[in-house]
């Protein structure tokens, strides 16, 4: 069986989780017996085999984002012909995977990263193409021959906001770590060489720049944390000038209330990322939007606890007690997840992450425990075997 993964992001132009997660889900379907699994993506020309890489269309240079998009999926969903499964991954390829189904009369499967009616703030970015990208995930997933949520809160939240959705065609298939390239790694000199005092307690958060990773309420939180606490930033790649304006006046104040404020605006290599995490007393993620959150995942394959937002698909792999802990956060219903009572959510964030750092023997036995709940529920092979089965399935109803 052929299979056609179609994605905007793939390494070596990984921004986000859904990169993440198309890389590793195609290295681990390769190893398949039965399954040719070729991948298609934006950007520069890859050298890996059986990837191609698409650029935007030369006569859409200058359009609206969406419209960008639009016009490398139709390369793409041409070049889908033979393929007998095509395998969408958001919004950005779901339209080549609409198209392609329509096109070739070829069953099409779609995994939902997040959603669009769930993230108002992309018409910041996008402007008028949110309309759009609204319309080609909804008409997409709708149509699709499977619909794979990454946790059941994702699944909810499919069923929620697209009522025409067939729920017996939405399947759960977590996302998955590798747990080799993701382990523990005792480097204190890269750590020291990214500013940061490995023999200091330390809080670490990486994630983008954009309202769904809860940025503006970590600064807020961490002006409450013990002095001695380092708050190190791994943020980078900013939605808008908007958002970054707003972080960066924040860290700002920060930096005038106390010292032990690292950020570190540049995408780190798996070696120094992995040396952070294992160096970290805890690691946090403040999402107020978070289908499932693979950077949990790696921190805690690098065997760094979790406080992390009750929100989405986070309860799901934090195992509150046991591998971290979440914070409880009650939402407006407006669809921008924005906390009915920020002041509280704030406040709970800063004590839950005070607590971890206080104690740091159990912050260390947390974080072990998180590493066996990854070894055990997250390894990339048994997500493989799911995931090539429904695609047998698919192609058999």
């Amino acid at each position: 069986m052929r299979v056609d993964l179609l994605s905007r992001e793939y390494p070596p132009e990984v921004y986000g989780g859904a990169g993440v997660h198309v890389a590793e889900l195609a290295r681990a379907l390769r190893d398949r017996p039965g399954l040719e699994v070729l991948v298609r993506c934006f950007g520069a020309p890859r050298d890996e085999p059986g990837t191609v890489a698409y650029a935007v269309p030369a006569e859409l240079q200058a359009a609206n984002g969406a419209l960008q998009t639009m016009g490398v999926d139709l390369e793409i969903a041409r070049d889908a012909a033979g393929a007998d499964l095509v395998h969408s991954h958001t919004w950005y390829a779901n339209f080549a995977g609409h198209v392609a189904k329509m096109l070739h009369g070829i069953p099409h499967v779609a995994t939902a990263h997040s959603l669009e009616p769930l993230r108002p703030w992309k018409a910041e970015q996008l402007g008028g193409g949110y309309r759009l990208s609204s319309w080609i995930e909804r008409d997409a997933l709708t149509a699709a021959d499977a619909v794979v949520a990454v946790s059941e809160g994702m699944r909810r939240d499919l069923l929620r906001v697209y009522p025409d959705l067939d729920p017996d065609r939405v399947r759960v298939i977590h996302n998955g770590i590798d747990l080799d390239d993701w382990r523990r790694v005792n480097d204190p000199d890269t750590v020291r060489a990214l500013g940061v005092d490995p023999d200091r307690p330390s809080v670490v958060f990486v994630g983008r720049i954009t309202r769904q990773k809860g940025l503006p309420y970590l600064l807020r939180a961490a002006r409450r944390l013990p002095p001695e606490v380092q708050l190190v930033l791994c943020a980078g790649a900013p939605d808008t000038p908007e958002i970054m304006a707003e972080v960066e006046a924040l860290v700002t104040e920060l930096h005038a209330e106390r010292g032990g404020v690292v950020w570190i605006d540049r995408h780190l290599p798996r070696h120094e990322l992995c040396a952070l995490l294992s160096a970290a007393t805890t690691f946090v993620c403040p999402s107020v939007y978070e289908p499932l959150g693979i950077v949990n995942l790696e921190a805690m394959a690098c065997g760094a606890p979790v406080v992390g937002t009750g929100t989405g698909g986070i309860p799901e792999v934090v195992a509150h007690g046991v591998t971290g802990a979440i914070v409880p956060i009650e939402q407006l219903s407006d669809g921008t997840g924005t906390p009915t009572d920020p002041d509280r959510f704030v406040a709970d964030l800063a004590d839950a992450l005070t607590e971890m750092v206080s104690d740091p023997d159990r912050a260390r036995a947390l974080g072990e425990a998180g590493r066996r709940r990854a070894e055990r529920e997250f390894a990339w092979s048994s997500i493989a075997d799911r995931t090539a089965a429904l695609y047998t399935a698919v192609r058999s109803a």
